[in-house]
């Protein structure tokens, strides 16, 4: 009996989705009490897509949820460390509207909880949860930006309502039908609040928030090498298994791999260089000749700068390849016009040397 429930649960959901009348699938044999637990629960999965719609789409459902979500996770008052975060969500607030003025009408609700694991997530009606452990990782507001700024993309895109659909609904409506239908409680806000780290966003979507991050970034002050640093970062920091993270961003076995998010966005910023700036492997290059081989300082690995030097140059290079001017040095930092390029650290070529390398290959 237990088997034919579930797979009546199965057939039940396939039918929802490709619009079949559930008669028409159904098993001649079919047992009259199965059949009326599974119709029932398909009612009450109906009835749980409109509340998770509302949860995501009205002010009063997303409240509520956001005061759940705070309940059930806790919230870290430090105030040095929401200060930086309103500053980066607004910065960020302010990128996306320029590209997607819709974030004018829903603005994102947001809170640190006490989590120590490297971690964010974004839950139905645009409402974020921001691990603790992400200031422990990453030093600067550049790459903190890339990670809200990939989770505000799932939020924009509405990838978190079609991921609740999709596993919430279904995992509530195979448990009731296992228990013999027996379920009729609403799906509130506390339960959707359960399932903030459950919710599963495929791989397509998962690389539309990357693509979605990146451009933000371009419509913000912050360096655009950032977003492969943030993946240079945790692969130095946690190799390349994917199973070390909990959550949304990380965790699912069919996401894109760490290198494969880093490359992708070394990548973007080549292209965002009109093609002049590549880096790989540390090393950051001009035309494909050699510019620079970032040392390493104490809160950054080498790799990790040759992004952030990248973004800086591929930032100037977007503005045209032609008629460069020479670089110059003003207190001991590598400029391009007004553009910064590099700051020097111990172990790396002089301010001057590397002002008279680029100008041996700027153009």
């Amino acid at each position: 009996m237990l088997n034919m429930k579930k797979n009546l649960t199965k057939l039940l959901v396939t039918c929802m989705a490709v619009g079949m009348p559930i008669t028409a699938a159904l098993p001649s044999q079919a047992d009259a009490s199965v059949l009326g637990s599974v119709i029932a629960a398909g009612i009450q999965m109906s009835a749980q897509n409109e509340q998770l719609k509302a949860m995501n789409n009205t002010e009063e459902g997303r409240q509520a949820l956001f005061q759940s979500m705070k309940e059930q996770q806790g919230v870290n008052t430090d105030p040095g460390l929401n200060q930086r975060v309103d500053r980066i969500m607004a910065n960020l607030s302010q990128a996306i509207a320029q590209v997607d003025p819709s974030i004018n009408d829903m603005p994102y609700n947001y809170y640190i909880n006490p989590d120590t694991s490297f971690n964010a997530a974004c839950s139905l009606g645009h409402n974020m949860t921001i691990n603790t452990g992400i200031f422990s990782l990453l030093t600067t507001d550049d790459e903190i930006a890339v990670v809200l700024g990939h989770e505000m993309g799932h939020g924009q895109k509405n990838h978190v309502l079609k991921g609740y659909q999709k596993s919430i609904p279904v995992d509530l409506l195979a448990t009731a039908v296992a228990a013999g239908g027996g379920y009729g409680a609403a799906l509130g806000a506390g339960v959707v609040a359960n399932y903030i780290d459950k919710v599963h966003i495929s791989k397509p979507l998962e690389w539309e928030a990357d693509n979605l991050a990146f451009e933000y970034m371009t419509h913000t002050n912050y360096n655009i090498g950032a977003t492969a640093a943030v993946w240079q970062k945790v692969i130095e920091e946690y190799g390349s298994n994917k199973g070390n993270f909990v959550g949304d961003m990380f965790s699912p076995s069919d996401h894109p791999t760490h290198e494969q998010r880093r490359d992708s966005y070394a990548k973007k910023i080549s292209e965002y260089s009109n093609g002049v700036v590549t880096v790989a492997d540390g090393v950051v290059k001009i035309h494909g000749k050699e510019f620079v081989t970032p040392a390493s300082i104490s809160s950054m690995s080498g790799a990790e700068r040759s992004y952030f030097v990248a973004g800086n140059l591929a930032r100037y290079y977007k503005r045209g390849t032609r008629n460069i001017p020479e670089a110059h040095v003003v207190n001991g930092i590598v400029y391009v016009e007004d553009q910064a390029i590099m700051t020097p650290a111990e172990g790396d070529l002089s301010a001057q040397e590397l002002a008279d390398r680029f100008n041996k290959l700027r153009k």
